[in-house]
């Protein structure tokens, strides 16, 4: 069991039933009292963000989360179909699930999948990923004091910004969790 201190974000945790990770987390003391820990939570089954504050003497029992090394296989326009590495068995991920992170799968290529109670849950992604930009407008040199950004279309469907020396076919390293350019690859 989790005592409040070892709340922090990250740990997956069992909350009413449910697994969740935590994303934010605060610690608070007021004069006599015991501490208080507000945290924010995200369900891992429903991707739903709760708030809640545990007390100085509450226990949190801690989620037993698999992660397996899976190929992404393909998306059938509501669920992502996968195939565990070492079993080669094939399971599907609902979209809704996979939310923001779907448009950085690139088929076949590997993600981490996260299991509770054997059943799939989420998606863990690396945190940079390598895709080539398929299609974004010329980059026009204008009176930009700090360089200038351009929509650029990724071979998986995402949109984002890109610098204006960018240009179609350029491989470019991309965040995942800000969906954001770091760099050329």
């Amino acid at each position: 069991m989790y005592s409040i201190a070892q709340l922090k974000p990250g740990v997956a945790i069992i909350h009413e039933g449910e697994p969740f990770v935590i994303t934010k987390a605060e610690f608070s003391k007021q004069a006599r009292q015991g501490g208080t820990m507000k945290t924010t939570m995200r369900n891992l089954k429903t991707g739903a963000n709760i708030q809640y504050t545990f007390g100085g003497s509450d226990k949190a029992e801690p989620a037993d989360l698999v992660r397996a090394r899976c190929q992404y296989l393909y998306d059938d326009g509501t669920k992502c179909h996968f195939m565990h590495n070492e079993t080669f068995e094939q399971f599907e991920i609902d979209d809704d699930l996979l939310v923001d992170k779907k448009q950085f799968l690139l088929e076949g290529e590997n993600a981490d999948i996260l299991f509770f109670e054997e059943k799939p849950i989420g998606v863990d992604l690396p945190p940079k990923v390598v895709l080539k930009v398929v299609e974004t407008p010329p980059g026009v040199k204008g009176d930009t004091a700090q360089g200038g950004s351009k929509p650029a279309k990724l071979e998986t469907g995402a949109t984002i910004q890109v610098p204006l020396f960018i240009n179609e076919g350029d491989k470019i390293r991309v965040n995942t969790e800000q969906g954001t350019y770091v760099e050329r690859a």
